[in-house]
C-alpha cells in the first residue's frame, strides 16, 4: 500500500471555517486544539509539508484562563534591541493590555517556525468580544473538552 500525500487539488477544496468560544477555557487546551486545526492534523489528508488545515475563529479571548498561579508567576519577556532592553511582565498584565495578542502567541509556540507556519498564522483570527465578523463562511462551532 502506498502512503497518501495530499496535492493543491484536494487542499483547495477542504478549507472550513471554525469557531472556538474561549470564555472560561484554559489556555493551554485552547492552543493545542487551535493549532492541530491549523495544521490539518485532524484530517485523514494531514500532510506535514503542505498547509492542509482549516481557519480558526477564536472569540471571547479575554476571558481565557490559566490556572494555578500562573497569572501572576508566568512572564512575557521581551527585548527592544536596545542594549539593557530586556522587558518583562505578568501574564495578567500582558493579558490586560492586549488578550488577542496572547492569545496568538501561545498558538504560534505550537505552531512550525518556518514558511508553513507563518502561513498557517494568517488562518488565525482572534476576537476580545464574543462578536466576529466571519458569519457568511458559517463557520462551525468547535468545543473543547
Amino acid at each position: 500500500m502506498k502512503t497518501y500525500i495530499a496535492t493543491p487539488e484536494h487542499i483547495k477544496s477542504t478549507h472550513h471555517f471554525y469557531v472556538i468560544d474561549a470564555e472560561g477555557v484554559i489556555l493551554g487546551r485552547l492552543a493545542t486544539k487551535a493549532a492541530t486545526v491549523l495544521m490539518g492534523k485532524h484530517k485523514p489528508i494531514y500532510t506535514p509539508f503542505l498547509d492542509t488545515g482549516d481557519h480558526v475563529i477564536i472569540v471571547n479571548a479575554d476571558k481565557v484562563r490559566l490556572t494555578g498561579e500562573k497569572l501572576d508567576k508566568k512572564k512575557v519577556i521581551y527585548h527592544t534591541m536596545y542594549p539593557g532592553g530586556l522587558k518583562q511582565k505578568t501574564f495578567r498584565q500582558a493579558l490586560a493590555e492586549n488578550p488577542r495578542k496572547a492569545v496568538q502567541e501561545a498558538i504560534w509556540g505550537m505552531l512550525p517556525k518556518n514558511r508553513l507556519g507563518r502561513k498557517m498564522m494568517k488562518k488565525l483570527r482572534v476576537y476580545s468580544g464574543p462578536e466576529h465578523p466571519h458569519a457568511a463562511h458559517k463557520p462551525v462551532p468547535l468545543t473543547i473538552e
